[in-house]
């Protein structure tokens, strides 16, 4: 059980994370129910507890998840003590606990033979159209599964050819679009989605919708991509954010700054982007150890 003091902590910080940071619902429900966890196998008042409580609480759920989800448990807990510490009067005795050191796992991302092969719908149905806008979309944009469930038509300037987008945070950035991506947004907007809309239910501004006629969930895109893929014979685990990666490491293979694919992709820290660059520098050697092999033996070649 936790204490009644913890639980007065835990609203204050609650409302903290929804009103002064302005995190998302899920965000903050996530580092609530960590801490809640935390605080329900320490069993003591947060006054009482120190930091070698914290390091048992690590020891204790180590074998029980995987790297990621041990930072992101050491990381709500250390955001709890660092509120406590700034707001509360507490001493943070979760400054010094550190994360697990992370192996540096590249993203996943399609060559661009794959994504044009991705991007190849056969364009029969109002639903082959609004995939098709869809993919279109996300490729020329690199714009996360949760912004493009939430766009509007009013968000989408076919004129200027930009998308209006807000990020994490109610965060709001102008991307440009592509002339195809334009293209096929005119055509789905202007023909194919008054077809998804159904008889007797209010009309929605959303931009794109599912069979019901109401917006897409998160869900129902990671389907939808997944078997497009499936029937392209791609044999990649293709998800909204593979094609976020593919957009974001082709801007730099073409030579973009990293400061501007940072502002595209609405990255709030320049260290977060970086990571395409590697993908870059690793295309560049794959593809230069393709064609300037350099395994054959002197010995073999006639000099």
């Amino acid at each position: 059980m936790i204490d009644i003091d913890n639980k007065e902590y835990i609203n204050d910080y609650s409302r903290y994370l929804s009103i002064d940071k302005n995190y998302s619902d899920n965000t903050v429900e996530s580092y609530i129910r960590d801490i809640r966890c935390f605080l329900d196998y320490i069993n003591k008042n947060i006054i009482n507890i120190d930091k070698k409580d914290i390091d048992n609480y690590i020891i204790e759920i180590l074998p029980k998840y995987n790297e990621n989800s041990v930072n992101r448990i050491i990381s709500s807990i250390k955001g709890f003590y660092k509120y406590l510490s700034s707001f509360k009067g507490f001493v943070n005795i979760s400054e010094d606990v550190e994360c697990l050191k992370r192996k540096k796992v590249l993203p996943k991302y399609l060559s661009i033979e794959e994504v044009d092969k991705l991007l190849d719908i056969n364009l029969e149905t109002p639903f082959d159209y609004r995939n098709k806008a869809i993919l279109e979309l996300m490729y020329c944009s690199g714009i996360r599964a949760s912004e493009l469930i939430n766009l509007d038509v009013s968000n989408i300037d076919l004129v200027n050819m930009v998308v209006n987008v807000f990020g994490k945070g109610s965060k709001e950035r102008i991307v440009p679009l592509s002339k195809i991506a334009v293209n096929y947004l005119d055509i789905y907007i202007k023909i194919y989605r008054p077809m998804l809309f159904v008889e007797g239910k209010r009309i929605s501004d959303i931009l794109f919708l599912n069979n019901h006629g109401s917006k897409m969930t998160r869900q129902g895109l990671y389907k939808i991509i997944g078997k497009i893929a499936k029937s392209k014979n791609i044999n990649k685990d293709i998800t909204p954010h593979t094609l976020r990666h593919s957009f974001a490491t082709h801007m730099i293979e073409c030579g973009a700054d990293i400061r501007s694919v940072q502002e595209l992709l609405g990255h709030e820290n320049v260290i977060t982007t970086e990571v395409y660059t590697h993908l870059a520098n690793k295309f560049v050697k794959d593809s230069y150890n393709e064609y300037f092999n350099r395994s054959t033996k002197e010995s073999d070649l006639n000099v």
